[in-house]
Formats: C-alpha cells, sequence, structure tokens
C-alpha cells in the first residue's frame, strides 16, 4: 500500500518504516533498542545486503561526521553485507535542524532511524515542467499542480479525463501520464489550434506545430488524446448519458484569461464570419458565479457514479466562509485546499465526487437551495484582486520614497 501511494505522490519525497525517534542522540539509541527484534531481524540476514544513508535539514556534515554517526549504530544487529552499490535494504538516518538557516543549533532538535519503502514521484516536476513544454500559454497549469488534480481525481488507465476550459493541455499531460484517455474544449479557437501571439517570451507567433497533441507527443503520451474541440463550456455539444470517469479543469478567473460565453448580453445570437468554413459567435461576459455553477450542473449530468469533479475555485480571502463553496445535490464536496495568491487572495482546490442520479429536476438546483446568492458577491473577484495589487504598488512606491 506505501510503494502504491508512492507511485502517485509528487507531495512526498520519500516513505520509510520508522524504527527509532529521538530528540538527542541518546534518545535515539533508547528508542532503537526497544524496537522490537523480531521486526528488525528480516532485513538483518547474513545472507542479505545492507547500507545507511544520513540525510540532514538544513545543514551540511562532513563525511567524517556522516560516518561517525553510522557507526555508532554498530549495536543494531547488522548480519548481512556491507553494499553500496546495489543494496537489497536501504536504511537512513534523518536530523531536522529546524526551519531557520541563520540560526542553525549546533545538535538537532530530531532525530530519526528508518527502512526506507519507497521514493515519491518528485522528480515528475522537472521532467514534466512548463519552462519545457512545446506548446504553453498565459495560463498553463505548474507540473505538481497538475499531477495533485490527477490524484485528487482518482485518475487511472483506461478512464475518459475531461476538461471544459482545456487551454493548452496542461491538465491533461499529468492525466495521461496515469494511462487515461484525455479530451477538452475551450471557447478560444485561436488557443485549441495554436495559432496568434505566442505566450513564451523572446518568440513572437506560435509555430505550425505548436498545439496540444505536440505536447502529449512530446511525453510519448500521443495515444491517449482524443480531441481538443472549440466550444462554449455553458452551452453543452455532449448527448445525454454519462461520458467522462473524470472532469479536471481550471477555469477562467478574469485576472490573465477572460471570462466569455458565446451570445452577446441580451443573449441575442449574433456571428461574425471567420472564413468560408469556420465561424465564430460574438462573446459576451461570463459571471464566475455562474462558470462554477454551470460547471457543476455539467459534471452532475455528464459523470459517471463515482466519478470526481477537481477544479479551481478564486476566493477573496476577507469574505471567505465555506458556505460559498458551490453545492449541487448530485454532488459531494470530498476536499477542500487552499493554495496563497497573495495576502487578500487565493484559490482553492475543490474535489466532488458524483453520488447520484442526475434527474430534469436538478438542472437549476442552486437556485433552490440558497448557495447561489453567497457565492454571486464573488463575481466582482477581479476587482478585488486588482484593488490589492494596486494598494501594494502604492505602499511601495510610498515605502521607497521615505
Amino acid at each position: 500500500m506505501a510503494r502504491g501511494l508512492m507511485k502517485r505522490t509528487v507531495c512526498a519525497k520519500s516513505i520509510f518504516e520508522l524504527w527509532g525517534h529521538g530528540r538527542s542522540s541518546g534518545e535515539l539509541y533508547a528508542s532503537l533498542k526497544s524496537y522490537p527484534v523480531d521486526k528488525m531481524l528480516p532485513y538483518l540476514q547474513s545472507d542479505s545486503t545492507y547500507k545507511i544513508n544520513i540525510h540532514t535539514f538544513n545543514k551540511t556534515l562532513t563525511q567524517a561526521e556522516k560516518i561517525k554517526k553510522i557507526d555508532a549504530l554498530e549495536f543494531l544487529p547488522f548480519n548481512g553485507k556491507v553494499n553500496l552499490k546495489n543494496p537489497e535494504h536501504v536504511f537512513w538516518i534523518l536530523e531536522d535542524y529546524g526551519m531557520d538557516p541563520n540560526n542553525v543549533p549546533e545538535e538537532p532538535i530530531d532525530l530519526y532511524f528508518g527502512r526506507w519503502i519507497a521514493d515519491g514521484q518528485r522528480e515528475l516536476i522537472e521532467s514534466y515542467s512548463v519552462k519545457k513544454r512545446h506548446f504553453i500559454g498565459n495560463t498553463s497549469m505548474d507540473a505538481c499542480l497538475s499531477f495533485i488534480m490527477a490524484n485528487h481525481g482518482r485518475v487511472k488507465p483506461n478512464d475518459v479525463v475531461f476538461d471544459p476550459f482545456v487551454g493548452t493541455g496542461g491538465l491533461l499531460i499529468s492525466s495521461a501520464h496515469f494511462g487515461a484517455y484525455v479530451c477538452g474544449t475551450d471557447i478560444d479557437y485561436n488557443t485549441i489550434h495554436g495559432l496568434g501571439k505566442a505566450s513564451r517570451k523572446n518568440q513572437k507567433w506560435r509555430g505550425p506545430d505548436e498545439n496540444i497533441r505536440a505536447n502529449l507527443r512530446q511525453y510519448g503520451l500521443e495515444k491517449y488524446y482524443l480531441d481538443a474541440l472549440v466550444s462554449d463550456s455553458s452551452k453543452t455539444i455532449w448527448r445525454k448519458g454519462m461520458l467522462f470517469d473524470v472532469i479536471i479543469t481550471d477555469p477562467p478567473y478574469g485576472i490573465r484569461e477572460a471570462t466569455r460565453r458565446t451570445g452577446s448580453q441580451k443573449e441575442t445570437v449574433k456571428s461574425a464570419e471567420r472564413s468560408t468554413e469556420n465561424h465564430i459567435f460574438i462573446s459576451s461576459s461570463y459571471h464566475l458565479s455562474d462558470i462554477f455553477f454551470d460547471l457543476l450542473k455539467f459534471a452532475a449530468e455528464y459523470l459517471v457514479m463515482g466519478g470526481r469533479l477537481v477544479y479551481w475555485l478564486p476566493i477573496y480571502r476577507p469574505e471567505y466562509t465555506e458556505e460559498i463553496i458551490p453545492r449541487h445535490p448530485c454532488l459531494k464536496l470530498i476536499s477542500n485546499c487552499e493554495q496563497m495568491l497573495s495576502s487578500q487572495t487565493s484559490r482553492r482546490l475543490i474535489t466532488m465526487e458524483k453520488v447520484k442520479e442526475f434527474k430534469d429536476q436538478d438542472q437549476n438546483s442552486y437556485s433552490l437551495d440558497g448557495q447561489y446568492m453567497p457565492y454571486k458577491g464573488h463575481n466582482s473577484f477581479r476587482e478585488k484582486y486588482f484593488s490589492g495589487v494596486t494598494k501594494r504598488i502604492a505602499k511601495e512606491e510610498k515605502d521607497n520614497q521615505k
């Protein structure tokens, strides 16, 4: 189970079976001596090989200091042979010297000794880094957060994962890495087709092969790519029925990407001819509250039973309460995690699970249960966000003049 967890997580570095812990070397040794010998013996047999590593947090030890600390563990009944290159069992001494690099104590605050079980997937953050990605946009999701979202969605092989605000497809990549088939929609024709101005510094226009498919090809994941369509998420294009195992998305907040939907403010459909084959609708503003309730309604209707919706919800922190999180009778709130954006704003990673079949009477349920009104106040999130930015700039200028 531990190894299975570590095959997915990008948050944890390593996992160990703890054999001893103390606030000092003496406490650690006493703790190790009290650890049941029968639990140690399977890993200390004479026909086995092992090595001991030492890792310090917030301090660097010399090789001589490390060897001295390892030699001090000679009271443990190690009967196997030391093998530094390819040992069967690896043990670690972990020493914690606190969090302040300017005030490092002489002795560690905590010491741990344990058997290494597995490493996490931290290397995925670097190997899937947006900096090295072929096709990016203004709001391409950080690789670490993309994998966290895929884990919250419990994405597994052969799932069908959908992103209704797909952008450059960053969230599709993490799901495809775990073996899911991926697809998405976006209202922006240029983004879906990889046209127009580039987001990368020192590049004016996007190249001929800058698109979502090329991103998945870059990581050897093209076989999991279904398609990306130009579509308005508020006006569904899908046939009735449960289609998706997971919906993972990062809707626009109106900061770096505009919140838009097709149609004029009066909801009269006006079209502008793009070419002989394609046309686009005139877009109108799309309130944040409407974006999220449309998203919940879509998830309630198109997720399979037990399927998950994972999305980011922007929050103005001074006004935040749990009551403003949009709800739907078909969806159960699983988790609500915060990522700070500034002192005044943050975004919440919301995970919901479908627990009830969608019925026609659930179409506009949010307007009946009182959940819609509290969140409508956050339609002004953009104004509040930039109000904080303006105040911070003014304060910095005032401080510089002193």
